[in-house]
């Protein structure tokens, strides 16, 4: 059985209980235990600058104190290591977002399942899920 990775947008909308966005079965999946959960350093990086930027609001804290909010969502972090960088630099792909270009690097080499609404992200070949 294998991890989860989750998108941004899936880490935020699980942590704040958006359940107009977050369908309740990928919450469920997420939720259930019976996996590993993971948060990229990325995605961090990713809430901190655009709550930075003013275009991400109400997650300001979870940008500051990434340990704290991680370990609480019972969730574990995924650091950036050379190997995704260089994987998440090399891609052919169009996709220009470099935090998704790394969340599809790194489920790739770790082999973890990518939590993601965003079906772009099937074009670099990840194992992609959204249920709902």
């Amino acid at each position: 059985m294998t991890g989860l990775l989750l998108d941004t947008h899936a880490l935020i909308w699980f942590a704040v209980g958006d359940t107009r966005e977050m369908p309740a079965a990928a919450a469920e999946l997420i939720a259930a235990g019976d996996r590993e959960v993971f948060v990229s350093a990325a995605s961090i990086w990713e809430i901190a600058t655009k709550t930075r930027l003013g275009k991400l609001a109400g997650v300001e804290d979870m940008g500051r104190r990434p340990g704290y909010y991680i370990s609480e969502l019972g969730m574990r972090g995924l650091p950036i290591s050379l190997e995704h960088a260089s994987r998440a630099g090399g891609f052919d792909r169009a996709h220009r977002d470099p935090f998704d270009r790394m969340l599809a690097a790194q489920s790739q080499i770790e082999g973890l399942t990518l939590v993601s609404r965003d079906a772009a992200l099937d074009a670099f070949g990840v194992e992609r899920v959204w249920p709902g």
